[in-house]
C-alpha cells in the first residue's frame, strides 16, 4: 500500500517514515503542502497522513484541496491541536481520523491498518484481521494461514499479498504492484513482480486445490475465492 505522508517536523516526519516502512507500505514524504500537492492529485496513494500546521498552505487546505478534486483516499490528520472545534474542523474538511501529537507509534499504526481497511471494503475478522476466503492475513502479527495450515512468507511477499487482498476481486497490473509495494515508479524491464508472485503462489496456493491468485493475461494479477 503506497502512504503520502506530510510532516514539517524532520524527528517526527523520519519516525513515522521508517515505523510504516518496517511495517512495508511504501510512503512519499513531503515536508509541506504544496509539493505535496500535485503527487496528491494523481490519484495513487491509499492513504494520506498530513499534519495541519505546515509552512504555506496548511494541512485543512490542502485535505480541502484533495476532496474538492476528486481525491478519495483516506486522511488521517496529525496535529498538535487539542480543541473539539480544531477537530471537528479537520474531520468537516474531508479527514478521516484525528490523531493529536504526542501520540504513540502503535496508535498510529493500528490508526492506518483500519482506515485502509474500511477503504478497501476487505471482511475484517477482528480489527488487525483480513480474510479472502479460507485466506486470513493478521496485521498486527504479520501472520497468513490458509485454513489452519500456516503460510511463512517474507517481509516484501506479505506486503505483496496484503495489496492483493486489499483489492480481492480487481485486477492489478504490474505497474500498479511496483507503485504500491516497491515504490518504484517507472521500471519497464524489470521481472521482480513476476518473481516475487511465483514464490507467493507456490506459498499460497501451491498444496491447495482451490487457487486464490489467478493470472489475467495481458492485465495483470487478480486476488480472489472463485
Amino acid at each position: 500500500m503506497r502512504i503520502l505522508l506530510i510532516e514539517d517536523d524532520p524527528a517526527i516526519r523520519n519516525l513515522v517514515k521508517r515505523a510504516l516502512t518496517d511495517e512495508g507500505y511504501a510512503i512519499d514524504v513531503y515536508s509541506n503542502a504544496e509539493d505535496a500537492a500535485h503527487p496528491a492529485l494523481e490519484g495513487i496513494h491509499d492513504l494520506f497522513i498530513v499534519d495541519l500546521a505546515l509552512p504555506g498552505m496548511d494541512g485543512l487546505q490542502f485535505i480541502e484541496q484533495c476532496r474538492g478534486q476528486g481525491i478519495r483516499a483516506p486522511v488521517l490528520i496529525l496535529s498538535a491541536r487539542r480543541s473539539v472545534d480544531e477537530r471537528v474542523a479537520g474531520l468537516e474538511k474531508g479527514g478521516d481520523d484525528y490523531l493529536t501529537k504526542p501520540f504513540a507509534l502503535a496508535e498510529l499504526l493500528a490508526r492506518v491498518r483500519a482506515l485502509l481497511r474500511r477503504a478497501s471494503g476487505i471482511a475484517a475478522t477482528e480489527s488487525t484481521k483480513l480474510r479472502v476466503g479460507d485466506l486470513e492475513i493478521d496485521l498486527l502479527r504479520r501472520e497468513v494461514k490458509r485454513g489452519e495450515a500456516t503460510v511463512e512468507l517474507t517481509s516484501k511477499e506479505f506486503s505483496l499479498l496484503e495489496y492483493l487482498v486489499r483489492n480481492a476481486g480487481r485486477v492489478v497490473t504490474r505497474s500498479m504492484i511496483l507503485d504500491h509495494v516497491w515504490n518504484m515508479r517507472f521500471a519497464p524491464l524489470t521481472n521482480v513482480v513476476d518473481v516475487h508472485m511465483h514464490r507467493l503462489r507456490t506459498k499460497v496456493d501451491g498444496e491447495f486445490a482451490r487457487k486464490l491468485i489467478h493470472t489475467v493475461r495481458g492485465a495483470g494479477y487478480v486476488l480472489e475465492a472463485r
